[in-house]
C-alpha cells in the first residue's frame, strides 16, 4: 500500500503502474498517426492484436472504460489519444471518470474543483 490508496480514486502513476501499462501507452501512443488511426477506427480488435496488451488493457479499450484504462496502466495523457480518436475531448473523458456530465465537469472545474469534503480518505466514507 503507498501513501495515496486512501485517498479515493487515485491511481497513481508510479513505477509499477509505468512497467505494467508500458505496451498499453504505446499502443496509445501509436494512435498520434493518422494512419494507425484509420488501421485502429477499421478494425479495432486486429489493431489491438498487434500490442502485447493483458486481457483487461484489451477489454477497457473495446469498452472504452476509460477509469478500467487507469487501473490498467495506462497514462491519462495516453490514453486521451483513443478519445480522440473517437472524436472526443479531453474533458469528456474526465466527465465520465468524475460520474458528471461535461456540462457538470466544466462547472465543477471552473467553480474550483472537487469539493475535498467526503474525498480526502477512504476512511470518511465508514
Amino acid at each position: 500500500m503507498n501513501n495515496f490508496d486512501d485517498i479515493p480514486g487515485t491511481y497513481l502513476f508510479d513505477k509499477d503502474r509505468c512497467h505494467e501499462g508500458y505496451h498499453f501507452n504505446m499502443f496509445c501512443k501509436s494512435l498520434t498517426e493518422p494512419k494507425n488511426r484509420d488501421d485502429f477506427k477499421a478494425n479495432e480488435e486486429g489493431y489491438l492484436d498487434n500490442w502485447q496488451l493483458t486481457q483487461s488493457q484489451r477489454q477497457s479499450v473495446l469498452d472504452r472504460d476509460w477509469l478500467g484504462m487507469i487501473k490498467a496502466g495506462g497514462n491519462i495523457y495516453y490514453t486521451s489519444k483513443i478519445a480522440a480518436t473517437d472524436g472526443h475531448s479531453f474533458q469528456y473523458i474526465a466527465a465520465l471518470m468524475s460520474g458528471t456530465t461535461e456540462n457538470e465537469y466544466r462547472k465543477m472545474m471552473v467553480d474550483g474543483g472537487r469539493s475535498i469534503e467526503g474525498n480526502r480518505s477512504l476512511s470518511e466514507k465508514g
